[in-house]
């Protein structure tokens, strides 16, 4: 570890299949600016998360020159980073346009991976018709990222209707008694669908990196 703190982890990639991501939310602008000296030292490559437009915009020009900014998700891919080619694998199905920000978050950490998410957006329960429309589309993926907030009845209803695997990310999305997200995450983990696995609020991020590994393992059963 050097006198700045900084450790990263460059073999976790190797290690687990996924490589490691700075989330820069609580970082000071030097801190970012000396990880991602350490990032281009190695001609590498890396995924930054809640990368507000402020911290983006302090980032020395070098480093902004670099990295390909999603405002809207407040991510970033610094270095150079192969557009994705692996279609028709996941979906990322959200709810209301309110969501969208942690939408693109799952959306752009599986871009950086390689794989391109299928997008379907404000198909939330209120308007339920919007969502059948759509299942036949989202049945064909093998893994689903369903994103909701309020009461996040859209992941309990695509529980229940999609064979693949699917994961919940309940949002922070809505007010009174949604309580920061808290009440669609406790919907989500007492939801009736069997087998549904539950990020913590706005994590979109997680939801993508779980969805990674189940495609990983379905891979590794199609090889043999």
């Amino acid at each position: 570890m050097s006198e700045t703190g900084i450790n990263l982890d460059f073999a976790r990639g190797a290690r687990i299949g996924l490589d490691e991501a700075v989330l820069c939310a609580g970082k000071s602008q030097p801190h970012l600016a000396a990880i991602l000296d350490r990032v281009a030292e190695r001609d590498g490559a890396i995924l930054m998360t809640r990368l507000d437009p402020v911290a983006h915009d302090a980032l020395p020009a070098t480093h902004r020159v670099r990295l390909d900014y999603d405002p809207l998700s407040q991510t970033g891919f610094f270095g150079v980073v192969a557009a994705p080619a692996r279609t028709g694998r996941v979906a990322i199905v959200g709810a209301g346009t309110s969501d969208l920000r942690v939408c693109r978050e799952a959306a752009r950490t599986l871009a950086f991976a390689g794989v391109a998410p299928t997008e379907i957006y404000d198909v939330g329960v209120a308007g339920i018709w919007r969502l059948m429309e759509r299942v036949p589309e989202i049945v064909r993926h093998p893994v689903v990222i369903a994103v909701a907030g309020m009461d996040a009845a859209l992941i309990s209803v695509l529980g229940g209707l999609v064979p693949g695997i699917v994961v919940g990310v309940p949002t922070s999305t809505g007010y009174g008694v949604a309580n920061r997200g808290e009440s669609a995450l406790h919907a989500a983990l007492a939801s009736c669908a069997p087998g549904v696995p539950v990020m913590n609020i706005d994590n979109g991020y997680g939801a993508a990196c779980a969805a990674l590994r189940a495609l990983r393992l379905i891979d590794a059963k199609d090889r043999t």
